[in-house]
């Protein structure tokens, strides 16, 4: 490493400790931190491919620092896995242990004893979650200044992970109030795997960027060069073995109903390539809903029991205990037998789970963000290719099929997902959104830790020189007094503001510290009758529509508290395979499958099925006219393709709701019911002309704006800006609809 300048800062002893691990040199990441971490005056990003270095580049220049200075201070890992923070203890303790640097994992399963030895002695690595350094401000509020006095870097590992979530609005409002009890700056470093949006991260990891004290070094490593291997292999969905009557009367007889009689063959044969081609070694896959994880889990472990051999693929998501995904995850680690994990996106953060030859999805992924963070794991080791294996399952055209199934949506949002990964686009972090929720979790906190705040004190801290900038003063006030009449806050004689009554019960609660709340399902019900629950993230009006068991459905109420939806049958026709509830959809990948759509070019990395598949969309795309008009007409219906993400598509939806028309966000396009293109296309015209509904207009309609976890105790206007903030884009939209007027789209329905 003679060439290397960045080897030559290093502490001797980690120069020593490098060499005895064998590296040849220093990664490109590592080698262009060193300099920018030691000098301790700025915030630092580090965005590295996953098991590219991102830990060593981070803390090997931390800890030479750390052995520079006469005292030894203390470095905040946060991170938001306990099983990260179990992880890294791992990794850094050898290291650390020859230095003599304390390394100190914090969280629920670590013994009240190991903590108060660094309270009464802080110095070295504290490793901690969110929720768990909350719990540690609000605690020992009054002795934070001495605890954290020697802190020298906060480290945020996983920052992608944090972008856009209630959880990371609280890690923001956390770091800025070490710094306030501080009175100082401390350097924050960011790694990640994934950013799509660099500048946006760093708007992120220090949100005051007006009055930033520190400089931001943005680092983004150019190792790469991987070779990808990418195969897309298409299905077509058949009924299955015995038809619902048939299960139905084999039941009533007492005759066993088999798993593989009540499924599409389609599904089967998923599970079979899966089982034959990904057996004898570790992968991951990654089926779209933790329902399909129990299915294809269930039916590979069921293949094995047939062929009488040892089962290698075990489920994992949230709703699972623990001890159920630590098997998955020890299966994974041990090297003794192949084992392969069918996940959620709970395997896409960088728990070390070892080497993992592919990667498995089933139908789309959530983002290109998230198809990127998961093809991390496969062809880690030096050499080895990074291996996508993609299965989509389309339904059998016929006369009634829907929109979505003519286009073969999935597949299409597929194919334009792998597209962008190869250009190297990811979705940009989201970091516009209110988060009222967590600024009400924080203002509690902030009370507890320091005993009670002034109003001006609170808005100073959260507010004005906080993350919760977003927020007027008027609008602060007007919060306050909401809280005051909920009991949830009181003012004593003095002007300090306390926890009232019911405050005090919400603080008390071990659930307190966590921001968010595990993903919450609504309830569908239809004349007193449970149909099953199936989380919604779109707006809900009354006579909106859902898509569920295979049936479509009209909602006639909701119940926000009870996340309850009651529904009734509705006729609009065969429902499509792809139901498009999962995440939300950015206007460029919309725009990628516009362009898949239009092209008439094979692509290399599909098979047969896909590539007929394929050609059936684009046939369908070419009758359809949608290659030159943006509204048509279906019958005595219309459809609008904007082609544009999820956050117009829904502001459209309800803006044209408020119209009186009936409306179906079908995810390509919008449904307006018993309507024609040229009553359509006037309306469209004359929102550009300055008949836009307000944002209150717009979410006045919209019956589950409770997303977040204290969102039950906003008034109704903010609760309505905080929804707005997070799931619609009133400026984009009316962007559009200029767009249209600027390419002439309007005149060819005069």
């Amino acid at each position: 490493m003679s060439d290397s300048k960045a080897f030559s800062l290093l502490d001797v002893r980690i120069q020593k400790w490098i060499w005895q691990a064998g590296w040849s040199e220093l990664r490109d990441a590592q080698e262009r931190a060193v300099a920018s971490i030691l000098a301790g005056d700025q915030d630092v990003i580090i965005a590295a491919a996953t098991a590219a270095g991102k830990t060593e580049a981070a803390f090997l220049p931390i800890l030479t620092r750390m052995l520079q200075e006469q005292a030894l201070g203390c470095v905040l890992y946060i991170s938001p896995l306990k099983a990260l923070i179990n992880d890294q203890w791992d990794r850094l303790e050898g290291l650390c242990e020859s230095l003599e640097i304390p390394v100190i994992p914090w969280h629920g399963d670590i013994s009240g004893s190991k903590k108060k030895r660094f309270l009464k002695v802080p110095r070295g690595i504290l490793l901690i979650t969110p929720e768990s350094l909350e719990a540690l401000l609000m605690n020992h509020g009054h002795g934070l200044a001495g605890i954290f006095a020697g802190l020298r870097y906060m480290v945020i590992d996983e920052l992608h992970a944090f972008l856009g979530t209630e959880r990371g609005k609280q890690l923001q409002s956390l770091m800025h109030r070490v710094e306030f009890a501080l009175k100082r700056p401390v350097p924050r470093i960011g790694l990640s795997a994934t950013l799509g949006d660099m500048g946006l991260a760093a708007t992120y990891l220090r949100s005051n960027a007006a009055g930033n004290p520190l400089e931001m070094d943005i680092i983004v490593s150019k190792d790469g060069g991987q070779e990808l291997q990418v195969q897309v292999k298409g299905y077509v969905k058949l009924p299955p073995h015995l038809s619902e009557q048939e299960i139905l009367a084999k039941q009533k007889t007492g005759q066993e109903v088999m798993l593989e009689e009540t499924l599409s063959p389609a599904m089967l044969r998923v599970a079979d390539h899966i089982y034959t081609n990904l057996r004898g070694q570790n992968n991951l896959i990654f089926p779209n809903s933790r329902a399909q994880v129990e299915l294809y889990s269930d039916l590979l472990r069921r293949q094995s029991e047939r062929n009488k051999v040892p089962n290698e693929f075990w489920p994992h998501h949230g709703s699972l205990s623990k001890e159920i995904r630590s098997e998955a995850e020890t299966a994974l680690k041990q090297k003794e037998r192949p084992a392969s994990a069918v996940a959620t996106t709970t395997l896409e953060l960088g728990i070390d789970i070892g080497a993992v030859k592919t990667i498995a999805q089933i139908g789309p992924a959530p983002s290109v963000a998230s198809l990127r963070q998961r093809l991390g794991r496969s062809g880690r080791r030096k050499g080895d290719p990074a291996i996508l294996r993609c299965y989509c399952v389309e339904s059998e055209l016929d006369p009634q099929s829907a929109i979505s199934d003519l286009l073969h949506e999935g597949l299409i949002q597929l194919v334009a997902q792998i597209r962008l990964l190869v250009q190297s686009w990811y979705e940009p972090p989201v970091v516009h959104g209110l988060h009222l929720s967590t600024l009400i979790q924080q203002l509690l906190s902030a009370i507890a830790q320091y005993g009670g705040l002034t109003a001006v004190m609170a808005w100073q801290l959260l507010c004005d020189s906080g993350p919760f900038k977003g927020l007027s003063q008027s609008n602060f006030v007007h919060l306050l007094k909401a809280l005051g009449e909920r009991e949830v806050l009181t003012q004593d004689n003095s002007g300090l503001l306390l926890h009232g009554s019911l405050g005090e019960k919400l603080i008390s609660h071990y659930s307190f510290y966590a921001a968010f709340t595990s993903e919450e399902e609504f309830r569908l019900v239809t004349e007193g009758k449970a149909l099953g629950s199936l989380p919604i993230s779109r707006p809900l009006e009354l006579n909106s529509y859902l898509i569920f068991a295979g049936r479509r459905w009209r909602v006639i109420q909701v119940d926000p508290a009870a996340k309850v939806i009651e529904v009734v049958p509705d006729k609009g026709g065969k429902p499509p395979e792809f139901d498009g509830l999962g995440s939300k959809v950015h206007d460029r990948v919309r725009e990628e499958m516009r362009q898949i759509l239009l092209e008439h070019t094979l692509l290399p990395y599909i098979d047969q099925q896909a590539g007929e598949l394929l050609n059936e969309a684009r046939q369908s795309f070419q009758q359809m006219q949608l290659d030159r008009e943006v509204v048509i007409q279906a019958g005595g219906h219309v459809r609008l393709f904007p082609w544009k993400g999820d956050w117009v598509m829904d502001t459209l939806q309800l803006a044209l709701s408020l119209k009186g028309l009936k409306v179906v966000n079908e995810g390509l396009c919008l449904l307006i019911r018993e309507t024609s293109v040229d009553q359509i296309s006037d309306l469209l015209f004359d929102m550009t002309q300055g008949t836009f509904p307000s944002e209150s207009e717009l979410t006045e309609v919209v019956l589950n704006k409770q997303e977040a976890k204290w969102d039950w105790l906003l008034p109704d206007p903010l609760l309505g800006e905080n929804y707005t903030s997070h799931n619609l884009d009133i400026p984009a939209t009316k962007r559009y609809l200029q767009e249209l007027i600027d390419q002439g789209v309007f005149a060819t329905y005069q």
